[in-house]
């Protein structure tokens, strides 16, 4: 499994959004500076976000992006989803992957499996308020 550029930055905004959410609705340019990112790369995420219920949008004056919920709703594995592919470790344990004919006597398939579970029970368990640093972090 290899996390594209497109998911690991995916999280890297929706931690900002939430590091920085009592600041109201976030412009995408202070996303995309603090971040580093291109606007138009920063735009394609938020938009996906948005559609899928994780952020609220709002524009204009004033307007700019929000979490939908509070940071610990967000599994990461529900925001990876969101822009990878696949998170399996393998083919044959893909989403919507046909049986492999040679499941049967592959002496590598419960290596597979094992670690597949490891992986989407780690990503299932760890939430967005797991990765935030808050303001308690950083005493003055």
């Amino acid at each position: 499994m290899l996390i594209s550029t497109r998911g690991r930055y995916a999280l890297r905004v929706m931690i900002d959004l939430a590091e920085n959410q009592g600041d109201g609705y976030i412009p995408l340019k202070e996303v995309a500076r603090r971040q580093e990112i291109s606007e138009k790369y920063v735009e394609g995420i938020l938009k996906i976000l948005v559609k899928n219920g994780m952020l609220d949008g709002l524009r204009g004056k004033g307007g700019g992006y929000r979490l939908a919920k509070a940071p610990a709703a967000y599994k990461v594995s529900d925001i990876l989803w969101l822009t990878e592919e696949e998170l399996a470790p393998v083919a044959c344990l893909a989403r919507g992957a046909k049986p492999c004919g040679r499941a049967p006597q592959c002496r590598t398939l419960p290596l597979w499996q094992g670690l597949n579970k490891v992986i989407m029970d780690y990503l299932d368990h760890t939430t967005l308020a797991d990765l935030i640093v808050s303001d308690a972090d950083h005493p003055d």
